[in-house]
């Protein structure tokens, strides 16, 4: 993600502390990262997911590549974890087109819900990889997750929406490409870890393009730089966030993506959500923030 190239400080560190200013921008950062999925569903009646994905990348890259000459250079970039970054790189974009896809194909807002459900997965992926140790409270909390999701897919029901799948596949994927992050976190500055998810990301969302059938025409190459510009703004302000406050002060404001979604998904496309799916945000987030308390 392009808000990477910000410097992160000490988690421990209190003397910079600023709860009320994280907490607004985090919510600042999700409601454009909101209306980039917008823009995505607008330009989705029309236009094929690859090409969408594609556009996101190649204008993030464009858009990173003067920050990263003015923070630093590009001598920076060396690595000795290349693999590790494709990887990441591979799995991000996969994940990216579930995502883009379900959000051309559902409500706004049960496509971000769905996609809220990435940190119940990233325990399990980072046990399985990293080994690393999950607590009780921590399961517990999965299994909350998964519930919620359950109740929105409606799974009693036999029928399920097969997007949904979707959604949910591109969730467990992108836990993949986040654990990746921590297994390089000890050597790899944010900055280099950016610099290659970005290279990489256009690199293999290119691959799909001779099969897209559509290709953007007039505005539409507006609305896909704006796709770019306004996730790239979106994620410096929620990297900002989390520099200047510990994400257990702030990190409940995440969820506040699901209130977007949902205004956006009402104002443009008349959609409103079902009790089921009420319920299930309900869990999902009780869930979420029972965990995030316990940092």
């Amino acid at each position: 993600m392009i808000c990477g190239v910000l410097r992160y400080r000490s988690a421990t560190d209190p003397v910079n502390d600023q709860p009320l200013k994280g907490a607004l921008l985090l919510v600042l950062g999700e409601g454009l990262l909101a209306v980039m999925a917008a823009m995505i569903k607008h330009l989705s009646d029309h236009l094929d997911t690859e090409v969408i994905v594609f556009a996101r990348n190649l204008f993030g890259l464009l858009i990173l590549l003067p920050i990263i000459a003015s923070r630093g250079g590009f001598g920076q970039l060396r690595t000795r974890f290349l693999h590790l970054h494709m990887i990441r790189g591979f799995t991000g974009v996969t994940a990216m087109f579930c995502f883009f896809y379900t959000i051309g194909h559902i409500a706004l807002a049960e496509a971000v819900l769905v996609k809220m459900t990435v940190p119940f997965f990233l325990p399990i992926v980072a046990w399985l990889w990293l080994r690393e140790v999950i607590s009780v409270r921590t399961w517990l909390a999965i299994i909350g997750g998964f519930a919620g999701v359950a109740v929105i897919m409606d799974v009693s029901s036999g029928s399920v929406n097969p997007v949904m799948w979707v959604a949910l596949a591109g969730a467990a994927i992108m836990s993949v490409a986040k654990v990746s992050i921590r297994r390089m976190a000890v050597s790899e500055p944010a900055q280099r870890v950016v610099f290659y998810f970005a290279l990489f990301a256009t690199l293999f969302s290119a691959l799909p393009l001779p099969w897209a059938s559509t290709l953007p025409a007039g505005s539409d190459y507006l609305w896909l730089f704006a796709i770019g510009l306004v996730a790239t703004g979106g994620q410096y302000a929620m990297t900002t966030a989390y520099q200047i406050a510990r994400p257990g002060q702030v990190g409940v404001y995440n969820y506040s993506s699901v209130i977007w979604a949902a205004l956006l998904g009402w104002m443009f496309w008349g959609e409103t959500l079902v009790l089921t799916t009420l319920i299930g945000t309900l869990l999902i987030v009780a869930a979420g923030v029972w965990n995030l308390k316990s940092r």
